[in-house]
């Protein structure tokens, strides 16, 4: 996993002053990394039963793509407001240097649908608790949350304590 790490390029005082931002687009720009972190991810939920693989904007579509096509699951996009075209359900978030809101389609997932959240990276937990927010509202299974990078001392986990959280890479 330290070989993963080093691919990963630390930006200071990015998006604001004191904000430390993990940059995984030197990871994901590599073929070795990028194929590493679709195996790992595709080895921990084959045979789990996913039916739909929910990707949080932007760098959870790129992840949540390739790990949906093998497993055999459809892709959902979860985007910022305005950005999809049909109807839409809304849950707003806090950032550590913001707040947002995350929509998805109403017809995305189906009541009781295996559903994992992917993402690329981990910190407060807001936008995956607003995820799973959303697919609770949908009456869909959460099985899990799977990221790249979780920051730990931000304690993101606290606030998804009754999800499945895989992370590849710890801070």
């Amino acid at each position: 996993m330290d070989e993963l790490k080093r691919k990963i390029r630390e930006i200071p005082d990015f998006p604001k002053p004191g904000i430390l931002f993990y940059d995984v687009t030197t990871l994901l720009k590599d073929p070795q990394g990028l194929r590493q972190v679709i195996e790992i991810l595709t080895a921990k939920y084959i045979g789990k039963g996913i039916q739909k693989v929910v990707g949080i904007e932007a760098r959870g579509f790129i992840l949540g793509s390739p790990l949906a096509y093998n497993l055999g699951a459809g892709f959902v996009p979860v985007r910022k407001p305005g950005k999809l075209p049909g109807p839409t359900f809304r849950a707003g978030y806090q950032l550590e240097y913001g707040k947002d809101c995350l929509e998805i389609h109403q017809d995305a997932i189906e009541p009781g649908e295996k559903v994992l959240v992917v993402d690329d990276l981990m910190a407060t937990g807001g936008t995956a608790c607003a995820t799973a927010k959303l697919v609770a509202q949908m009456r869909g299974e959460l099985v899990g949350l799977a990221v790249l990078v979780e920051l730990e001392f931000l304690h993101g986990r606290q606030n998804l304590a009754a999800c499945d959280i895989f992370s590849i890479l710890k801070y």
